[in-house]
């Protein structure tokens, strides 16, 4: 079974809420990396960006936009495989426990149950029931025991190349004046506000897939992009003297 296509026709789930993790790690990332290489060199240049000039800025700005896309896009990939791992092994280790002393296996799930809401009695009648579908049984515990989901829902593949296109397209959008302009602290200041535009848009992404507050998504993001690129700043100013 296509379990994404499933995902997608049953609950109504459209891409961007689907690949919402990978699409604000990815862009969030890329904004903050990129902006960070123009932010670096405004901050070391005594009167600002026009004394490296916009080729250094691109060129930096570029080569680290396709290493790091591509560092992201191959460590979602890499995470997902890993944790898909993980479970597996986790998973057949349950199901050996199950079956080697269903009792004391039992017994947790009644624990289990009785934590999420259950009372005694049907917490006990139903871990029996349980205890008769070992491989249900397993699953329930490797979501309730340990906080682990089915890897099966996800493609380790598709999930990086949403990372790495995330990553891409909004990292991109901070060395558009560079493109456009000489440098001059003009272009650097218009490079800030294309910044905040770029974490603005995800942060209304965010907002559009989740139905969340709009200040929150949008506060959140955007903090959390000019808190990394002020250290940026810092950083060059303070290497640069």
């Amino acid at each position: 079974m296509d379990w994404q296509a499933h995902r997608r026709d049953a609950h109504q789930l459209g891409r961007t809420q689907e690949f919402l993790k990978q699409i604000v790690y990815g862009g969030n990332d890329g904004i903050v990396t990129t902006f960070a290489i123009v932010a670096g060199f405004a901050g070391a240049a005594a009167d600002g960006v026009a004394q490296i000039g916009g080729l250094a800025v691109l060129v930096f700005g570029l080569a680290n936009l396709f290493a790091d896309g591509v560092s992201m896009g191959l460590g979602e990939f890499l995470s997902a495989r890993s944790q898909a791992d993980l479970y597996r092994a986790r998973r057949a280790n349950e199901l050996r426990g199950i079956k080697s002393d269903p009792e004391q296996e039992r017994l947790e799930m009644v624990d289990i149950l009785r934590q999420r809401g259950l009372d005694p009695d049907e917490a006990e009648t139903t871990s029996r029931v349980l205890a008769r579908h070992p491989e249900f049984m397993a699953d329930m515990m490797m979501t309730y025991e340990f906080g682990m989901s089915n890897p099966d829902v996800e493609n380790p593949v598709i999930n990086g190349m949403f990372t790495f296109g995330s990553f891409l397209v909004f990292g991109g959008i901070p060395l558009v004046p560079y493109f456009l302009f000489d440098a001059t602290q003009s272009t650097f200041v218009l490079s800030v506000l294309a910044t905040l535009s770029a974490l603005t848009a995800l942060g209304l992404l965010r907002w559009n897939a989740t139905g969340e507050r709009l200040a929150r998504c949008v506060g959140e993001t955007v903090i959390v992009g000019t808190v990394c690129a002020l250290v940026a700043f810092v950083v060059g100013w303070i290497v640069g003297g």
